[in-house]
């Protein structure tokens, strides 16, 4: 079992299976060394979680665990584009965090805390990554978050 397959099951999370595309898009994209995530939402067994807005209906708190929530499909992600082995990750190069927010919620950077602290618990210092956190007016399907990412590969 690899390191992070070890790390995944001591936090007890299953990796769902990979949600497909719904629209003229692929989940990922693996170019040479480089795999790129589609924005994955907060699905879950199959169903649109935290639905709603920051500063409005969505707690700080439901924000963080919807960004976990993504940070979960984009490793579902990962690992399918990588056949069932997260050892090929080199780097968590990047996330692209989007939250549906109010205007006047500015906490977009703790929302993202949510899934940056998820790729550390899982890939360790090679989970580290640059970020954007950035507020949107909407997302698809009215979820509260959105999270894309680049990562690095071993081949």
């Amino acid at each position: 079992m690899s390191n992070a397959a070890a790390r995944l099951q001591k936090l007890g999370i299953i990796l769902p299976p990979p949600v497909a595309a719904v629209a003229n898009y692929v989940p990922y994209v693996l170019q040479g060394d480089m795999l790129v995530i589609s924005g994955q939402i907060t699905i879950e067994g199959g169903e649109k979680k935290f639905i709603g807005q920051l500063g409005k209906n969505i707690s700080l708190e439901d924000g963080q665990k919807a960004a976990r929530l993504c940070a979960v499909n984009v490793i579902a992600q990962i690992n399918a584009a990588l056949n069932n082995d997260l050892e090929r990750v080199a780097r968590i190069v990047r996330l692209g965090v989007f939250v549906n927010c109010t205007p006047d919620f500015t906490d977009q950077s703790l929302v993202a805390n949510g899934a940056s602290d998820l790729m550390v618990e899982i890939f360790g210092d090679t989970g580290r990554h640059a970020r954007a956190a950035v507020g949107t007016s909407s997302l698809p399907g009215g979820v509260a978050v959105e999270v894309e990412a680049l990562v690095a590969i071993k081949n």
